[in-house]
């Protein structure tokens, strides 16, 4: 019964098998394959070559996670998306803010406290991002280099998670101190004028 049950077993298998493989080449001869008659089998078929990685290319960055404009934004103190859960919640950020003084109608006190608060985020933006893309060249060079371990590698991750909280916090706590400076009304307009409300 035992022997019995594994040869049923067995056949089952070898008969999906061909079945599986009948209906492929079926499916091939009626030119109904993944290739879609691009490609064929044999000798003197033509070879087609895989696809390109869409890393292709950035293998010649000087920081391989980061391009060139990304090492740009972080020397100049951009924002580099990280205060996107304060600006599309409403709460303003003080980049945008100065540019859009006169259309909210920014009083002197209101523009000179937000430039103050501009100024310092970005001092301390650029000062983090510089620890930023330093913190991503010393992962980068680790794995040039020869010899590293799992424990070095969680140590040089750790010190970018690090400084990638440190400077997303500088920008979110920028825009954290807005809504005291301004009006009700001038926050309503300023998400209208970014195009968050309809």
């Amino acid at each position: 019964m035992f022997i019995f049950s594994r040869l049923t077993r067995a056949t089952v298998i070898v008969m999906g098998l061909t079945v599986s493989f009948s209906a492929q080449s079926q499916e091939a001869n009626h030119g109904h394959g993944h290739d879609h008659g691009q490609s064929q089998s044999g000798p003197g078929a033509a070879v087609v070559p895989a696809p390109a990685s869409p890393y292709a290319g950035q293998q010649d960055r000087s920081i391989k996670s980061l391009s060139t404009d990304d090492i740009a934004d972080l020397r100049k103190g951009g924002g580099w998306g990280m205060a996107k859960a304060a600006e599309l919640n409403g709460v303003p950020g003080p980049a945008h803010l100065l540019e859009l003084a006169d259309d909210i109608s920014l009083s002197a006190d209101q523009k000179a406290a937000i430039t103050a608060l501009y100024d310092q985020m970005k001092k301390d933006a650029i000062e983090e991002g510089g620890e930023l893309i330093a913190a991503e060249r010393a992962l980068d060079d680790a794995f040039k280099a020869s010899g590293l371990t799992e424990t070095a590698l969680k140590a040089l991750l750790q010190d970018i998670a690090d400084s990638r909280s440190r400077l997303r916090f500088i920008h979110l706590a920028a825009h954290l101190k807005t809504p005291a400076i301004l009006s009700p009304a001038q926050i309503s307009l300023y998400n209208k004028l970014r195009g968050y409300e309809g």
